[in-house]
């Protein structure tokens, strides 16, 4: 069985805390926590309140674990999977026996409203006795670095893309895009409905609004002003007015749903969005083009959209690799009739900039072109390809990365990660 190890996760248990984990569902929380950390007592809580003893095998009522808990803290580290299915007066449970010595409690959730609100309200009764932990989707340098010993070249950067979905991993067989496109013939009922759980607990209309910016996004619109005008469009909003779309893109990004870059160069301050998982961008641009999710689409149409959106993904990927792997923040360059795959900044300066060219054959007219393009900044540049037989010529003042250099650069930076 394949198994991608989360290191970086793993590294936020060094020291004894209250943690709670949280993220999107099917991203290895529970997996996390039973194949990697020790611990004492494991309670899952089944839909129907009651709780689940996994060690003992036994099921007990609220009241019942409400009596037990304050005995189980001595000395111990309890787990409780799903603990948002609990009444509310746990939280107030939590509160008062957390200072109880030696006693450590991870709460995990795939609820993301309930931990958005739990992190960020000034009342929560949680807030400041546990470390949150976001258990997202696997960091780009681990993924290839373990990807690196049984894939190399483009299959390999293509596999650790889409590979960072926890639940993709080990399922997957190379090709890549023949995977992905019987993946989600197989799968899109599975797709709607571990989104719409995002938003169980919001009413029907907000929840239109926040899948109509998904969508949205997913078909290239990528700022809240091409945002407002679609979705006004659509008839989801009332005004064609970019802030009434704050408040949902915030909560998106806290979620973990959706990304922002800040535009470089920009006095005032602008974003470009996109969907954090390659994944969801993939389902929603599906769902855009051909209703695939209602109607019968035929595995050619989506191996087509898979071949389009692709390479788009691969440059996102290779972005955040570099800007993780460096400790560089990632930018959006707006420039007239300029538009960089990488650009990556230490404060306020670029520190370097780059293009992606995921193709077969990258020829000399395109070369001299990019040579142009990056001439006009003065730091690091790069050109990423699959291989260096694709390019007709070496570009000039341009480092070339493969594969073979992602890996090393993502060794490094996994290093320095873990030291840290």
């Amino acid at each position: 069985m394949r198994i991608i190890p989360r290191k970086i996760e793993r590294a936020q248990f060094r020291y004894p805390s209250w943690k709670m984990l949280y993220g999107r569902r099917k991203t290895g929380k529970t997996f996390l926590v039973e194949r990697f950390l020790d611990y004492d007592e494991f309670f899952f809580v089944n839909k129907d309140g009651t709780i689940h003893d996994i060690g003992r095998g036994d099921k007990m009522t609220f009241s019942e674990f409400l009596r037990l808990f304050p005995r189980l803290l001595s000395g111990r580290r309890v787990v409780i999977d799903e603990f948002h299915r609990l009444p509310r007066e746990f939280l107030d449970t939590l509160h008062a026996y957390s200072t109880t010595p030696d006693s450590e409690v991870i709460l995990i959730t795939s609820t993301l409203w309930l931990a958005t609100k739990l992190l960020h309200e000034k009342e929560s009764p949680i807030l400041g006795i546990v470390l949150p932990v976001k258990v997202s989707l696997i960091d780009e340098r681990e993924i290839l670095v373990e990807l690196s010993k049984e894939l190399k070249g483009k299959e390999l950067i293509e596999a650790s893309t889409y590979l960072r979905e926890p639940m993709l991993v080990p399922s997957y067989k190379p090709p890549l895009r023949e995977f992905l496109a019987g993946f989600f013939a197989s799968s899109s009922v599975f797709m709607s409905e571990l989104v719409g759980e995002a938003f169980s607990e919001e009413e029907q209309e907000m929840t239109k609004i926040y899948l109509g910016i998904m969508m949205e996004i997913a078909n290239g619109k990528r700022t809240s002003t091409e945002l407002s005008s679609a979705l006004f469009a659509r008839g989801l909003i009332k005004k064609d007015n970019p802030g009434i779309l704050q408040k949902y893109l915030s909560i998106l990004v806290k979620m973990g749903i959706l990304r922002k870059f800040p535009v470089h160069g920009k006095k005032r301050r602008k974003f470009v969005y996109r969907h954090l998982s390659p994944l969801l961008d993939l389902h929603f641009y599906l769902e855009a083009k051909y209703a695939y999710t209602e109607l019968e689409t035929p595995v050619e149409f989506i191996r087509k959209a898979i071949d389009e959106k692709l390479p788009r993904h691969v440059e996102d990927f290779i972005a955040d690799l570099l800007a993780k792997s460096y400790g560089m923040r990632r930018v959006s360059v707006e420039l007239p009739k300029l538009e960089l795959d990488i650009a990556l900044q230490d404060f306020k300066k670029l520190e370097l900039v780059g293009e992606v060219k995921w193709k077969n054959r990258v020829k000399r007219e395109e070369i001299r072109k990019i040579e142009k393009k990056l001439s006009r900044f003065d730091c690091r540049k790069v050109l990423v390809v699959p291989s260096s037989e694709v390019l007709e010529r070496e570009p000039e003042e341009i480092e070339v990365l493969t594969s073979k250099e992602l890996v090393r650069i993502a060794k490094e930076g996994l290093k320095r990660e873990l030291k840290g």
